[in-house]
């Protein structure tokens, strides 16, 4: 039999139950102001949906709380979880306050709002510990993408650029930064897997933001000089055919002509020699 649930003013007093569905309205100080269910979807899952008036995120995590509790202590499940449309922000909210974690986008067809998939693992520390509190801001919290790129010269002051595969102007050798890995770091494994090359890195000429462009989000290029190196060292190149068209030693002309906006930009401030530690790069044309 389903019990109701206290938290101080806050109670969840049981409306239905079965073996696949447990419901319960929201009540405060005396009021009934939403509801609360969880469904069991298997032996050890089951989802969490709730409806409330209540405008305050915080009060609605409390209700979910108390639910969380009863579905992995009554009903023994080890996971909750729930989906919820995108743009829900204030459900979103309480669902983390709640104690539950963003998990991934669940992308649908057609016109339908994408969904969030967050959940609650029976064994998840408490939300209102450190190793919770920080473990859900983790999963939560924006992530910026990360490239690492380098500049290298031949002996004639030429710019090396990759003709790409994915987009049709040339572009600084480099590539997108794993996590947990430290941007020059990534930068000499991308060379090695897209052109077969150990490169030493040197120091960092500049960090340079990107805005949102052609379908990719923004983005930070940690730009390192790679020093001068002789311009044969292409023919000893094993470009990675995914990714990789060919490779081009190019004068300034031909930057201009074939390279990125951003990498246009970013070159001729270098070739000013005035380029600071920081820079935010223009948006560019579509």
């Amino acid at each position: 039999m389903t019990v109701t649930l206290r938290d101080g003013d806050l109670v969840l007093e049981p409306t239905s139950g079965s073996a696949e569905f447990t419901g319960f309205a929201i009540v405060l100080d005396g009021e009934r102001v939403g509801t609360v269910a969880l469904r069991t979807e298997s032996s050890d899952i089951c989802s969490i949906r709730w409806n409330s008036r209540i405008e305050q995120p915080f009060l609605v995590a409390r209700a979910l709380r108390l639910a969380l509790q009863h579905a992995f202590t009554a009903l023994a499940v080890g996971r909750v979880e729930v989906r919820l449309p995108v743009g829900s922000t204030r459900d979103i909210r309480a669902a983390s306050m709640g104690g539950l974690r963003r998990e991934g986008i669940i992308r649908l067809p057609g016109e339908r709002p994408d969904q969030l998939l967050m959940a609650r693992l029976v064994d998840d520390p408490p939300s209102d510990t450190s190793a919770g509190f920080t473990a859900i801001l983790n999963a939560g919290l924006p992530t910026k993408r990360v490239i690492g790129q380098g500049l290298v010269r031949d002996e004639r002051g030429r710019v090396l650029l990759c003709e790409l595969t994915y987009k049709r102007e040339w572009d600084l050798p480099g590539g997108v930064i794993e996590v947990g890995e430290a941007p020059s770091v990534g930068l000499v494994r991308e060379l090695e897997e897209e052109l077969g090359v150990t490169v030493e890195v040197h120091d960092l000429i500049t960090v340079n933001w990107l805005p949102a462009w052609r379908g990719w989000d923004d983005a930070c290029i940690f730009l390192f000089d790679l020093g001068i190196v002789d311009s044969s060292i292409t023919q000893d190149m094993s470009l990675q055919p995914s990714e990789i068209k060919a490779v081009h030693w190019c004068e300034p002309d031909e930057v201009r002509d074939r390279a990125t906006a951003a990498a246009i930009e970013l070159l001729a401030a270098i070739e000013t020699g005035h380029v600071p530690t920081y820079r935010e790069a223009p948006k560019a044309a579509e």
